[in-house]
């Protein structure tokens, strides 16, 4: 498996974390059906203007398209966008699930 990690800072990240919150089914629909060997996604608000999401694929192509489906979303829903988030990845040594 693969997990990418995106922070988000300043400008726009609170707009975007509230935008996740209210619309996760939707968000949940887009990695579901347009990213193959999707594993999860889960977004995390750590500050009033800042937020981490870690999407996890079954490989690292799924994964970069993860990243492509989120920053198509980002730009077409979020009116006060910010700087690019810090984008990083790697190999999943240890995953669990319930």
């Amino acid at each position: 498996m693969y997990a990418v990690i995106r922070s988000y800072a300043g400008n726009g990240a609170s707009e975007l974390f509230d935008a996740l919150g209210q619309r996760h089914e939707e968000i949940k629909g887009l990695f579901v059906r347009d990213v193959k060997g999707f594993v999860s996604y889960t977004a995390v608000q750590t500050g009033p203007d800042s937020g981490t999401t870690v999407t996890v694929c079954q490989d690292q192509a799924g994964a970069e398209e993860s990243s492509r489906v989120a920053a198509s979303w980002v730009a077409a829903n979020i009116a006060t966008t910010g700087a690019a988030p810090t984008v990083s990845g790697g190999s999943a040594v240890a995953h669990f699930t319930p």
